[in-house]
């Protein structure tokens, strides 16, 4: 046990601190779980069992079919339906967005929702004169509330239906099981109800108003000290060597935007342009550095672009947007540099937006992690190929983007069968996740060759990599003493009490690390909880679900909250102000209502 309260340590202390990424983790308390067999009680057979887990199984699936429904473009349809009723009536996109995204978030997984919608939502900001910061948080979290609704909404309670089977089938007094489809969504739509309720009336009054609502870029990030325009004289150094040559030396940390000639503009790619003499040179880069060009060079300042429009005053089609990086893309772990980002997609990088914080210079060897936030300038083929890839998040629409829209009613029909078939227990939501899958490649939802990049494999290594760890719980005893610790509180307290200590510590839990790994982490030491003071289990296991698949208080406590943290312009002050008092009020409504329907007993 006490290898085992080590390895816990160990994970909480990863997981926290991101020293690694959150599938890395995982994947090394995996391998420590059967390296320590003797004391874990973990072989290899049991440690690898994640892979291979109908819970991971079915989230690869759901994660596949929710690619599906995004080729197919119905949710960006229920978007523009949305953006048309809003108008500018802040409060009617409010409601839009809750309205769309929670039912939305209860068919489909809820995290790729928001990745769909960020684009949706900020343009209908954009639009209606309002703030994307009013809306971007609600989003996130009405997403989080609609995945109450149904199993299939959050890999969260896939994994909690399976880790209750798992405890059931080997303590059968507890009278654990898998869940099913609309297991709990009599609690759901409660939940859903409130937390709407809360978002449309004091929350819209907590919300901030970070990103000015004309939502000019230049200005938000502030860059106007960091953009300047230089003519090269005639006796210039620079003449007759290309931008790279010239000014492509990392030290300077120097970007050529834009070169400009007899009126004419050059963009991207400038790296191989020579340099005549009179051409002005846009450049990104810090006062110091460019005072010590200009001397250098005899460079002459010609100006300072102050906002979009003198940024680029020739051009239609938008050249600068902000770029999430979603889990799975390829830039996590990496830096601009060393992913060659740059060269890959013919784009600029101005800044940088990470956990709050904002990287105007010498951002290019920054570790990229989930939720951070690019702001590129790019030509529009350019972006088109950033918006068609899965690796980002664009945060604006494009027009220039094609849907499968003739796929709409395979698409439909093929997420009702999944839903109906496990929910009249005619298969397990395994086996109809994996059917809908085939049924999209046989329909030309989905291509053959989309199966694979649809999959968030880091999803899909972290919830093996943690499975053994609840499985090491349950086998040395540890889940037992820490439930015993938990129960000791009912001395004192009701078994209602108990179970509202459960919620509130794993909402808290999850605020800090993966809301998967809270969930492995808790629920076999809320079900021997339940076991000692001879309380309902299942109410215990209920409890622990919602409470990790409801985490506003942090960023970092859920996906969807990263995804919204740059676009928002959040701070993580934001989400504590707005986030606690749901979290407060949710951890009532939803323990009262386990009373209700279900009830404690003890």
């Amino acid at each position: 046990m006490l290898v085992v309260f080590a390895l816990i340590l160990l994970a909480f202390v990863l997981f926290a601190t991101e020293r690694f990424p959150i599938d890395v983790t995982a994947i090394l308390l995996m391998v420590l779980l059967m390296v320590l067999e003797p004391w874990t009680q973990i072989t290899p057979r049991e440690g690898i069992s994640g892979f291979a887990n109908p819970a991971t199984i079915t989230v690869l699936a759901m994660l596949i079919l929710s690619t599906g429904i995004n080729r197919t473009g119905i949710v960006q349809l229920f978007g523009r339906k949305m953006a048309a009723f809003a108008g500018d009536d802040r409060r009617k996109q409010l409601a839009a967005t809750i309205g769309v995204t929670g039912p939305v978030s209860g068919i489909i997984n809820n995290t790729p929702v928001v990745a769909i919608l960020v684009p949706v939502i900020a343009d209908l900001a954009h639009e209606g004169k309002t703030s994307p910061s009013k809306l971007l948080m609600p989003l996130s979290f009405a997403s989080m509330l609609g995945g109450t609704l149904t199993l299939i909404g959050t890999s969260t309670n896939i994994l909690a239906s399976d880790i209750a089977a798992q405890i059931g089938a080997e303590s059968p007094e507890l009278g654990l099981q898998a869940f099913g489809m609309f297991e709990f969504t009599k609690l759901g739509v409660v939940v859903f109800a409130v937390g709407a309720l809360y978002l449309m009336t004091v929350g819209v009054r907590l919300l901030p108003e970070r990103v000015p609502v004309d939502e000019d870029l230049v200005e938000e990030y502030a860059l106007q000290e960091y953009l300047a325009d230089v003519v090269v004289p005639a006796n210039s150094s620079l003449l007759g060597q290309t931008v790279e040559e010239a000014l492509g030396d990392d030290e300077l940390d120097i970007d050529v935007l834009q070169l400009i000639r007899n009126g004419e503009r050059f963009s991207e790619p400038l790296a191989r342009k020579e340099i005549y003499r009179s051409d002005t040179l846009r450049l990104r880069t810090n006062r110091e550095t460019l005072e010590r060009i200009m001397d250098a060079e005899g460079l002459a300042l010609a100006g300072r672009p102050q906002t979009e429009g003198e940024l680029h005053p020739d051009e239609e089609e938008p050249v600068l947007v902000e770029v999430v990086i979603p889990s799975g893309s390829f830039l996590v772990g990496e830096t601009l540099s060393s992913s060659a980002f740059r060269q890959r997609y013919d784009a600029n990088v101005l800044a940088f937006r990470t956990r709050g914080d904002v990287v105007r210079d010498r951002f290019e060897e920054i570790k990229v992690r989930v939720g951070d936030t690019l702001l590129v300038q790019a030509p529009p083929d350019s972006l088109t190929r950033l918006v068609q890839n899965e690796d980002f998040i664009v945060a604006h629409e494009f027009d220039e983007v094609t849907y499968r829209s003739e796929k709409i009613p395979f698409a439909v029909l093929i997420i009702a069968g999944v839903v109906a078939l496990p929910a009249l227990n005619v298969f397990p939501i395994v086996v109809s996740a994996l059917a809908g899958v085939v049924a999209m490649v046989f329909t030309g939802v989905l291509k053959p060759n989309e199966l694979y990049s649809s999959v968030e494999w880091n999803v899909i290594f972290l919830l093996a990599g943690v499975i053994p760890l609840g499985i090491a719980l349950q086998q040395t005893g540890a889940a037992g003493v820490l439930g015993n610790a938990v129960a000791s509180t009912a001395a004192f307290l009701p078994a209602i009490g108990v179970l509202w200590v459960f919620y509130l510590a794993t909402g808290l839990l999850t605020s800090v690390i993966s809301n998967n790994a809270s969930v492995v982490l808790m629920i076999p030491v809320a079900a021997s909880a339940a076991q000692s003071i001879g309380a309902n289990a299942f109410a215990f296991v209920l409890a622990v679900t919602f409470a990790a698949s409801t985490a506003f208080m942090t960023p970092v406590g859920y996906q969807t909250n990263l995804f919204v943290y740059g676009p928002g312009g959040y701070t993580f002050s934001d989400y504590i102000r707005v986030g606690a008092p749901l979290q407060l009020l949710l951890s009532v409504v939803t323990v009262l209502g386990i009373a209700f329907f279900w009830g404690v007993g003890a």
